[in-house]
């Protein structure tokens, strides 16, 4: 009884030092989020601990389209900020307050779940109408289908002007992110939008994508070693399956049976030579 208690309070203690931990790290990084939402979707709390509140916009369409599959490199927990989204025939826009003077990024998340090719949804981001921060996004294009990938485009906010990759312009207090159609291309879209406060550097950031090897790559030692070992010959007996009807082989009958002929014809001759020979 006293080892059993001696464990229940360990796993008891083990279990709030995770949840503090895990509390800590959340209110942490929560200190750097100025604005968060899940476009198109739900409030949700992501691995990082970062909360995205329900979106509210009205301009734009939301859509869940992306639900029907699953989406790579990410937790399956955070799939579901890149399954749903918000786009719009021509333009939507975010208007976000921000009062403060600092370093700032604007961190967008995007996932491609319709098109199977490059070149067919591209648009352009733009800050209060005045920065271009995105001239052409082709997500297709970066990523791939089906494939999460964010955006990090750093900004200041300084004595009433918003710096932005070296232009400045004038900046009243309210931040607009416009997503906006280029040309014949497809509409622009969101999945998830973050205005953090601080670096890029400071920011979690997706793992890379698995990279197919290239079948010019040399093979490392170990599988040239499994091909060498699989070109040798074995005696091991392979049931094979062949498709279509089983044939008689006409090599796998008795051999003997094709000499009897033979046999009968030698057994004749023979004796009549003889007699001919003795007349």
């Amino acid at each position: 009884m006293l080892r059993t208690s001696h464990r229940m309070k360990f796993a008891l203690a083990v279990f709030c030092l995770t949840y503090i931990t895990q509390g800590c790290l959340g209110a942490g990084i929560m200190d750097n989020i100025v604005f968060a939402v899940n476009c198109g979707g739900e409030a949700h709390t992501d691995s990082n601990g970062i909360r995205y509140r329900k979106d509210y916009l009205k301009a734009g369409i939301a859509s869940d389209y992306g639900r029907n599959s699953d989406i790579y490199r990410v937790p399956r927990e955070d799939m579901i900020l890149y399954q749903t989204e918000r786009y719009d025939l021509q333009k939507f826009s975010y208007d976000i307050d921000i009062s403060d003077d600092g370093d700032y990024v604007v961190w967008m998340k995007f996932a491609e779940v319709w098109f199977n090719g490059p070149n067919m949804k591209v648009f352009q981001v733009l800050l209060d109408d005045e920065h271009s921060i995105i001239d052409e996004l082709d997500i297709f294009s970066k990523v791939g289908r089906l494939t999460a990938h964010d955006e990090y485009i750093p900004f200041q906010i300084k004595n009433g002007r918003l710096v932005v990759k070296g232009r400045s312009s004038s900046y009243s207090g309210k931040l607009r992110v416009t997503f906006q159609r280029l040309d014949h291309r497809d509409n622009p879209k969101i999945n998830a939008l973050i205005i953090w406060r601080g670096s890029i550097d400071q920011i979690p950031q997706l793992p890379p994508i698995p990279q197919m090897d290239s079948p010019d790559e040399p093979l490392d030692e170990e599988e040239e070693e499994y091909e060498e070992s699989a070109a040798k010959p074995t005696n091991l007996k392979r049931n094979l399956k062949t498709s279509g009807p089983k044939i008689v082989d006409p090599y796998a009958e008795d051999q003997s049976s094709s000499f009897m002929p033979l046999l009968i014809a030698v057994a004749i001759i023979l004796p009549t030579i003889f007699c001919l020979c003795r007349l």
